[in-house]
């Protein structure tokens, strides 16, 4: 079951990204995820099984050029590969549908996940080399959102 965050989440939604630390997340990035979760949280959905949280996944919104970011992307280590990371992609993609005023959908990720993106129909804008910290490149990506081509 896919559902939106609440702040009860938090907890074990930091655990989440530690499992994913140092492989998809570098260690100093858990204060800065801690600070979107408090303060540049918008859109944000968890992926539940058995009432167990095993993945999540923001949006934020950039009206003024009329994009939306897929943000913080993760999932539980012994779920990973089983399709979990696709669906709550895909269902921030199917939610930005319904948005006329989105146009663009980006996300930043790693060279360690940017080919997942890829499959799902981003493509490649750039790179920054050790952008999110040493060995961390940051892969900026898009797509056009579909409901507004």
């Amino acid at each position: 079951m896919i559902r939106k965050y609440t702040k009860k989440d938090k907890s074990v939604l930091i655990e989440l990204l530690r499992q994913n630390t140092p492989q998809y997340f570098d260690p100093s990035e858990e204060s800065e995820f801690e600070y979107y979760l408090d303060s540049e949280l918008e859109d944000y959905f968890v992926y539940e099984n058995n009432t167990k949280i095993i993945g999540a996944g923001g949006i934020n919104y950039f009206l003024e050029d009329k994009s939306a970011r897929i943000s913080w992307d993760m999932v539980d280590s012994k779920s990973q590969g089983s399709g979990i990371g696709k669906k709550l992609t895909q269902h921030r993609i199917n939610y930005l549908k319904g948005n006329s005023q989105i146009e663009i959908i980006r996300v930043r990720t790693s060279q360690h996940a940017y080919k997942f993106y890829e499959k799902m129909g981003f493509k490649l804008e750039k790179i920054k080399r050790n952008y999110w910290a040493k060995n961390f490149d940051m892969y900026i990506m898009q797509m056009k959102n579909e409901s507004n081509t």
